[in-house]
This record gives structure tokens, sequence and C-alpha cells, in this order.
């Protein structure tokens, strides 16, 4: 392969891309992982300490996952071995398990770090467990997405799960810094637009270091680029917030305040500016469904189905097509009748327990366990509601020393309007029952 790079005129180690040329060569050059990599980092501790076992490395992407784990390998000089869900099955899995047998017959170990991990499915998952038990490999799994709810229970009590931070402003422009000392030049951007590429990068190292790359091959001497330029050259615009500053929370209120205020076309603007600026579209799920149970409740039962199932479709989807499923639950709820009488009925709920939290339940209503209970009249007087007229015994649940209190109350809007009807007339057959 050298020879066919001099053929050409190339030197071998600059054809590398930049990210694989400024990769860290130790742990504690990782950037932006201190709490793992650091002096006092969870990796750290583990590898001064006479090892470690196998582990699920779970974060976004560019973040130092696959680097950790190859030093990981050359710091306890464990045979390193690579392969990704995406294009392994179960026939190369069991290839690697005999080679690892095989390896460590002659006295060495096997690193075996595999790459989304989650794409596997729980057999192959369960695939794992033998050779992970024996010490045959010690796994490192790579993952994007949370791994309580993509991996198997067997496989992550074998494993420790370490998370990996998206890379700050600040570890961001540091490795601006090291790109510029390894190419010796510094990057052709003014104080803005050197800001702007970092939040370009959205977190993600290797895509900063690709960027840069676009960045110095588009300058020509002398140049220097503006904001306006440097979105030119990369055709790629900075996001409009920061999503851990105040655009984050500003256009999150917005968009919440648009759907409470259903408001669809305000609701679907705001959105978009999210999306644009970068936002974690699982971020933006979960905020819709809290939309469907804070604002809309039991007005529209749907709507939780609606924006569970938007989430779900992302899920699968994935970017840009499941964006789709969640502008389509932004209209939604957005336009469904609207009531906060459950999340009302709630909070009053929580206030009335902490005040009477241990009020006795009346004895008509518990069941009788025991003897000494029934003689005591527990259940004694119990009327099964079922074989009521109407379905409806009219019998008091509350404790008699809080009494009776109305925490629900439902609107006049969407479902919530029958629930209303159902409400006034047990309440009118309550009392007629009780006036009996």
């Amino acid at each position: 392969m050298s020879d066919l790079f001099a053929a050409a005129g190339l030197d071998q180690d600059v054809a590398r891309p930049l990210a694989d040329r400024l990769r860290p060569a130790k742990l504690d050059e990782v950037a932006g992982q201190d709490h793992l990599v650091g002096p006092e980092g969870a990796l750290t501790r583990l590898t001064t300490g006479g090892g470690f076992g196998s582990l699920i490395f779970w974060g976004p992407p560019g973040t130092g996952k696959t680097t950790v784990a190859r030093l990981l390998a050359r710091t306890t000089r464990l045979n390193f071995v690579q392969l990704s869900a995406i294009f392994s099955g179960v026939a190369e899995l069991k290839k690697i398990f005999d080679e690892a047998r095989a390896r460590r017959r002659t006295g060495m170990g096997t690193l075996l770090f595999v790459d989304e991990i989650h794409r596997f499915n729980r057999a192959q998952q369960d695939s794992f467990l033998p050779v992970m038990e024996d010490g045959t490999v010690t796994l490192i799994g790579a993952t994007t997405e949370n791994p309580s709810f993509e991996l198997n229970a067997a496989l992550l009590s074998r494993a420790r799960v370490l998370t990996f931070r998206a890379l700050d402003d600040v570890a961001l422009d540091k490795l601006v810094g090291r790109a510029e000392a390894l190419e010796g030049k510094p990057m052709p951007l003014d104080p803005e637009a050197r800001a702007a590429l970092v939040r370009m990068a959205d977190g993600d190292g290797r895509a900063l270091l690709t960027l840069s790359e676009e960045i110095w091959r588009a300058a020509r001497p002398g140049e220097i680029f503006d904001t306006a330029a440097l979105t030119g050259v990369v055709q790629r615009r900075a996001p409009l917030y920061d999503k851990g500053q105040d655009g984050h929370y500003n256009l999150t209120s917005a968009l919440h305040k648009a759907v409470r205020g259903s408001d669809p076309d305000a609701a679907m603007y705001y959105f978009a500016r999210m999306l644009d600026g970068g936002e974690d579209r699982l971020f933006i799920a979960r905020r819709l469904v809290r939309m469907a149970v804070e604002d809309i409740g039991l007005a529209d039962p749907q709507a939780l189905l609606v924006t569970t199932a938007a989430k779900d479709a992302y899920d699968f989807l994935g970017s840009p097509e499941g964006e789709l499923a969640l502008a389509n639950a932004v209209l939604y709820v957005a336009t469904a009748p609207k009531s906060n009488a459950a999340y009302t009925a709630f909070k009053a709920a929580q206030a009335l327990a902490r005040e009477g939290g241990s009020a006795m339940p009346p004895k008509v209503i518990l069941n009788a366990a025991t003897h000494l209970m029934r003689d005591q009249g527990y259940g004694s007087a119990y009327r099964y509601d079922h074989d009521e007229p109407d379905g409806f015994s009219g019998q008091d649940y509350w404790p008699e020393a809080l009494g009776r209190h109305a925490l629900y109350h439902p609107v006049d809007r969407g479902f919530e309007r029958e629930l209303r009807q159902r409400l006034d007339g047990w309440e009118t057959l309550r009392r007629q029952r009780r006036d009996a």
C-alpha cells in the first residue's frame, strides 16, 4: 500500500484522515471524557487497579468509544478484535469465539469490541454470555442507544455500563488546537467562525476534525473565513441555539406553550427550529409525551398513544424519516382538546397524601384476612358494585378522618365532557342512596 501512495506522489501519513492521525495514543489524551479517563476517572481506576471486566460504552457518535477500547486493549496487552453488529451475524461470532478459545490456550486473552451492539437481536446478544462468563473474551460493546432498553438484562448483569458524554465547547476547541499543532498551521477562521465551527460539530469530535479538513482544503493562501463564508464552504449551518443553554430552553418552552395554546402552525415552526438547531429528537419526543399527559390528559386519551407511537416510530426509522412521525404528533397534540384536570388532580392528591397519609381506609372496604379481622368488622358490610343497580353501590371509600374530597374536575371539552357527565350521575346516585 505504501508503494501506491509513493507512486501517486502522496505521503502515506498525510493521506490518512485527520481524525485517524489525531487519534489519542494514551487514555489521558482522550478529549472530553475526564470522568472516565481523568486522574480520578472510572477507567483510570479500573486500569490501575489490576484490570477490568466486560464493559458497555454508551454515548453519542464521535466521543471516543472505539479509541478508548483500542487503548484498553493496548494497556492490558489483550488481542484486539473489532466487529460491527450491522455487518456481522451468528457465523462470524462463532468464528471469533473459536479463535478466542484457541488464543486463550496459548495464554493470550481477547478484547472483543462490538460497535453498535444494540443492533444484535436478543438471541445474538445471549450468545456472548458463555464466553463472557468463562473469560474467553472481555467484551466491550459500544452503543448510542440506552442500554437499559436495547440490551438484554442478562448481558447487562455481566457488564458495567460507562457513559460517554458529548464533547463540550471547551473540549472541541482544544481538539481544534491539537489539529492545528499537528498540521503546523492555524485554522483559517475568524473568532466568530471558529466558535460556529465548534457548534456545527454538535459534540462530535470526529465530525469536528472532518469539517476542519474541509476548511483547510478550501482555504486559499492567506484567506480567512467569516461565519457566512464558513457556512458556504462546509454546506452546513451552525445550530441556531446551544442545546445546553438559553436557546434550548426557550424553544422548548415556546413549543410547549404553542401546543397548550392550540396553535399548530406556531408549534410546527418551533419544532422545525429545534430540529434545525440539532436538538436531540428523543428529547422532543419525551416533551411531546409530557404535553399529552399534562395539557391534554383525558380530554383526548389518544394523545398519549399517538405521542408514544411517534417516539417508537422515530426509534425504528431514525432521521430524517422518523422526524415526520414526530411532526404528526406535534400537530395532533396541538389540535387536541386541552385539559390539565388530571395533572391538577394528581398534584392535589399528592398534597393530601402528605397531609393525611396515615389515615386508615374504612374497614368496610378492606378484606378480612383473619378471623380476628372479621370479628372486628373488616369487610363486613362491603357492597360488591357489580351486583348493585347500575353497577354502582355509592359506598364511601374515603378514610373517616379525612372525609370526602373532590380532586378531579373534568373540563367540558373532548372526552372529559363525557367523564363529567358520568361523575355528576354517580354523585346524584350517591346522594340518593345515602339519603334512602
